[in-house]
């Protein structure tokens, strides 16, 4: 893996946690905050769920292994959690902005919330990231759709084209 590539994945999360962030702003607070069936719950959980995970990840790669976790109770309003997901993309971003292909390719060691040590390529979470998010992004998409307010498709390819 290099850094070119790795950088355009990230550009690929970043648009389609915009789209999703976007369509969820159309959903009103009662749906925000609705409970639901998906294994994180309903928006508010789901979308908690994705930003806890890009958080704890780019703590893990700084070198930082969080034992708390961001939980969807911090966010009572999708405002707030909105805000947050800015502050965290623009500390993802800068740190995918600085990466090294040498850096990409090499291990990291890291604990993880239960205090366990554990070790991978950097490359391999990182590409792991962006795919968990796509699991989960589609999930919010899904219930964004059934409360009328799809984000649209989120496909890579899609990014692609509209960003070229």
């Amino acid at each position: 893996m290099n850094t070119q590539d790795i950088q355009l994945l990230y550009r690929y999360n970043s648009w389609a946690n915009k789209r999703i962030l976007d369509a969820a702003a159309k959903a009103t607070d009662e749906q925000f905050l609705a409970p639901n069936s998906y294994p994180h719950g309903g928006l508010r959980g789901t979308l908690t769920h994705i930003l806890f995970a890009e958080w704890i990840w780019r703590n893990c790669w700084q070198d930082i292994s969080p034992t708390e976790r961001i939980k969807p109770e911090d966010f009572p309003t999708l405002d707030l959690l909105r805000a947050r997901w800015l502050e965290e993309e623009k500390a993802l971003n800068a740190f995918v902005a600085n990466l090294t292909d040498e850096k990409l390719n090499s291990s990291f060691q890291y604990k993880n919330t239960r205090g366990e040590p554990l070790e991978n390529i950097l490359w391999h979470v990182m590409v792991h990231l962006v795919n968990h998010g796509t699991q989960h992004r589609g999930e919010a998409a899904a219930m964004l759709t059934e409360l009328g307010h799809s984000p649209g498709d989120i496909d890579f390819i899609v990014f692609l084209r509209e960003t070229k």
